[in-house]
């Protein structure tokens, strides 16, 4: 029997953490919130997610600081990033990071259906 896909979600901005959750289950995914970088890799979230969505700009450890954590881990989980600031390159430096999508809020749930469709498949 196959188990439920699980996603992470890791954001300091509380509403929008939840917000996105309460998306993800009405999508029929199972989520899993962490409030931080430092949260989710103290609490091995990386050990039970298939996806992990996360911020890129938090206090502390950053999105692209958790994605060069998973690399040098070995650790083949996809990631998304999203970030409130749309900077000219980031893009760029998302999918360096080993992102496979990047999502400016606000997003709409097509844009992460699409991002977790191509996370999911990788």
């Amino acid at each position: 029997m196959s188990r439920e896909l699980l996603v992470a979600v890791i954001d300091d901005d509380g509403p929008f953490r939840t917000a996105l959750v309460e998306s993800l289950g009405s999508l029929g995914y199972a989520a899993r919130e962490f409030l931080s970088a430092e949260q989710f890799v103290a609490e091995d979230g990386e050990k039970s997610c298939d996806c992990v969505i996360t911020d890129i700009h938090m206090p502390g450890m950053s999105g692209f600081d958790l994605a060069r954590l998973l690399t040098s881990r070995r650790r083949k989980t996809p990631i998304i990033m999203v970030t409130a600031r749309a900077e000219p390159g980031l893009e760029a430096k998302a999918a360096g990071a080993g992102a496979v999508c990047l999502l400016i809020k606000p997003f709409d749930s097509n844009a992460l259906v699409d991002c977790l469709d191509k996370a999911l498949r990788t």
